[in-house]
């Protein structure tokens, strides 16, 4: 089984991973790491801000490491932003049969009643270098992306409003 978690910024991806682990043991692959290693590495001249061009540039790469997962009957968990909204297209059946996809996105609502809390755990699980970015705008704005472009798509979307924790249960 393989796990594609995805969505907009700050919506806990990464989190939800790690609670995955936690409880069913599967290792974990962070697009992010993926993603500083081959630019800190010189493998690419784009930079972290390049998100439109960082997913057709890593998307090959991690769709062929989820297929090799699958080939080997590993489990493993995929987070990360870097998952195109047409993904399903680049997997037969046989694949799609061992991926599970989720999406987070959290509710304008939810980012207005909690954007300090968003803020303030930005960093429970990974260390950000600058979060300057990071308004109330900009996550509605991102958020409404990614739930537009997977909806679009014919994807679910687990909508974080409420209490976090209690959102993201039934998906662990």
């Amino acid at each position: 089984m393989v796990i594609l978690i995805t969505g907009a910024s700050h919506t806990g991806k990464t989190l939800l991973a790690q609670r995955m682990l936690e409880r069913y043991g599967y290792p974990y692959l962070s697009m992010d790491h993926l993603k500083m290693g081959l630019i800190r590495s010189g493998q690419t001249r784009l930079t972290p801000e390049d998100d439109e061009e960082l997913t057709a540039y890593l998307w090959p790469i991690l769709r062929e490491m989820v297929k090799t997962a699958i080939e080997n009957k590993q489990n493993l968990i995929v987070e990360g932003c870097y998952v195109p909204f047409h993904w399903r297209k680049d997997f037969s059946e046989e694949y799609l049969s061992a991926i599970r996809f989720i999406c987070l996105a959290m509710t304008d609502r939810y980012i207005d009643d909690h954007f300090d809390e968003i803020l303030t755990h930005s960093f429970d699980i990974e260390s950000r270098m600058d979060d300057s970015y990071c308004t109330a705008d900009f996550l509605k704005a991102e958020n409404r992306k990614y739930a537009a472009g997977f909806q679009t798509m014919g994807e679910r979307v687990a909508w974080i409003e409420g209490e976090y924790d209690r959102s993201i249960g039934p998906l662990i």
